[in-house]
């Protein structure tokens, strides 16, 4: 131990090229502040195998990846600069490692607005002879011999190429390496909130990124009009990572959908979705217009507006990733748990619990509902439905993908799909039973899903390069007979579209609520493009 701190006080007394300090930098935060990452990683792996040490040998490169391109930007930008933050970070990483040891906590983003909300009544608690250990010898040990440390003076042209090399190098690495990619994303929030220093820089920035979004105050949509008050009720349904290709009804050659397929559920053909991620794809099928401008004005999403024009709006959720809303009824699956009965209660049949009463004790003409799944999400499909609904054998229970066959990870996935058509079935009965009402439910799902094909899985793929089974998304529409003379569809009419996208639901939902406002659009308008005199 003694020669080894030697070595470095002889590293630090030396005068290191800007890019061979920031290579030590680098090394010096992986070994000091990462080792409780790597702990975890070894206790969640299969042992120490070649295929552990690889998936390992990624995370390694992850971190480094990420920890030198900022400190090359930063000493491109100044040496002092660059210093300085390390400085700053070694101090930083000291405390948040003592507590991550110490306590197992995950620096994410609820734990850093925890940490900024904790008076220093209540901090000064956590003060103790071992935290003072660790920020003497994680901390101000290191800083200090950082701070002491000289620099050569490097172009920025020579420091440019050496991160131009980093990036490529670890890049080609990592992308060599994807099929590791499913157990960091498994694990992903452990890791994420215990990487140093990147957790509770990043978790920080998130946690007042979101404060800042609760004061951004929503454009309101011009107010509308009804043509009628008949009594209404509209359901969407927002599906998760359900690809069209596994729908029966869509072709495929498993009857995936065996419920659907004998009702009078239409499917619209060649539904595409607007992003392939969660977040995206919910901000965009709630919107009135295409909301991906980065100067694009934050107009109120679809339930706000619904809400203040009088309607009834009640959000059922089992997923996460809408953008700020304001209902009358928002409802968890946790909530939903404590009154559910059955064995769905951990599921998405959930999101069904008591639906009915709750539509029937609304006082309005008008209700609107969305239920929000977990649906396909992997990589852990298998969890994603219960045990009877494991018709298609044998599946993969691994969330590394790769190591399971395709026919494995095919059966999981299709047992989410039938799952699902006996959600979606359930849903259609329920709305059925509803007396002296008319109904309707719009389901479509938030982007599609990689199941192996071209060596790529999940989603989340950028939008330009996306493949098409991440973008084709099921869009299905079910009426009631009430609902089809109320609006005068022409069911033929509305079957034939030849496309539809995310971009429809906005204004079919005004549509069916025989809404008009300025921004009604419609030729977006399912409903009312498939309206007969």
């Amino acid at each position: 131990m003694k020669r080894q701190h030697s070595g470095f006080s002889r590293f630090f007394k030396s005068t290191p090229k800007t890019s061979t300090f920031i290579i030590f930098i680098t090394l010096l935060n992986i070994a000091l502040y990462n080792w409780p990452l790597f702990s975890f990683s070894l206790k969640n792996l299969d042992g120490i195998t070649l295929n552990s040490l690889h998936t390992l040998l990624a995370v390694f490169a992850v971190i480094y990846l990420e920890t030198a391109l900022i400190l090359y930007l930063l000493f491109l930008i100044s040496r002092r600069l660059g210093k300085a933050v390390c400085v700053v970070l070694a101090l930083a990483n000291s405390l948040a490692v003592y507590f991550v040891v110490t306590y197992n906590v995950i620096l994410d983003r609820t734990m850093m607005g925890n940490i900024f909300n904790t008076q220093y009544s209540e901090s000064e608690q956590f003060l103790s002879p071992t935290l003072l250990v660790y920020f003497v010898l994680l901390g101000v040990i290191p800083a200090y011999l950082i701070m002491r440390s000289s620099i050569q003076k490097t172009s920025r042209i020579r420091l440019a190429v050496h991160l131009v090399l980093t990036i490529v190098v670890i890049s080609t690495f990592l992308w060599q390496s994807q099929s590791k990619w499913l157990w960091v994303d498994d694990h992903a929030k452990q890791l994420g909130g215990m990487t140093m220093p990147w957790s509770y820089v990043g978790n920080a920035a998130r946690f007042q990124y979101s404060k800042s979004q609760e004061n951004i105050v929503q454009t309101p949509l011009p107010d509308a009009t009804f043509l009628s008050n008949n009594k209404t009720v509209v359901v969407l349904v927002i599906g998760e990572s359900a690809r069209a290709q596994n729908f029966s009804l869509y072709g495929y050659d498993r009857p995936t959908n065996p419920l659907l397929a004998a009702s009078d559920v239409i499917t619209l053909k060649n539904a595409t979705s607007c992003a392939s991620y969660t977040t995206a794809a919910v901000k965009c099928i709630l919107s009135h217009h295409n909301p991906s401008g980065v100067f694009t004005e934050n107009f109120e999403p679809l339930p706000s507006y619904l809400q203040r024009q009088g309607i009834d709006v009640i959000w059922r959720t089992k997923n996460w990733g809408e953008p700020p809303i304001k209902v009358s009824s928002y409802l968890s699956s946790g909530d939903l748990k404590q009154n559910c009965e059955g064995n769905e209660c951990g599921y998405d049949g959930v999101l069904l619990s008591h639906l009915a009463e709750q539509i029937a004790a609304s006082d309005k003409q008008k209700v609107f509902v969305v239920l929000h799944q977990t649906g396909s999400h992997g990589p852990s499909y298998y969890s994603k439905y219960p045990k009877e609904f494991e018709v298609f054998k044998p599946v993969c229970r691994s969330v590394e993908l790769s190591k399971c066959t395709q026919a494995e990870l095919i059966n999981a996935y299709d047992n989410t799909i039938l799952y699902n058509d006996h959600f979606l079935d359930q849903l259609r009965q329920t709305l059925a039973g509803i007396k002296d009402t008319s109904s309707a439910f719009l389901y479509v799902s938030d982007h599609g899903e990689s199941l192996g094909e071209g060596g790529i899985y999940l989603h989340g793929t950028p939008y330009s390069i996306a493949p098409e089974q991440q973008l084709h998304v099921p869009f299905l529409v079910w009426m009631s007979p009430s609902f089809i003379d109320q609006q005068h569809i022409n069911v033929d009419t509305l079957k034939s579209r030849e496309s539809s996208t995310q971009a429809n639901v906005f204004h079919s939902v005004m549509g069916a609520f025989d809404m008009r406002s300025e921004i009604y659009n419609k030729d977006l308008d399912m409903f009312g493009a498939a309206s007969q005199p």
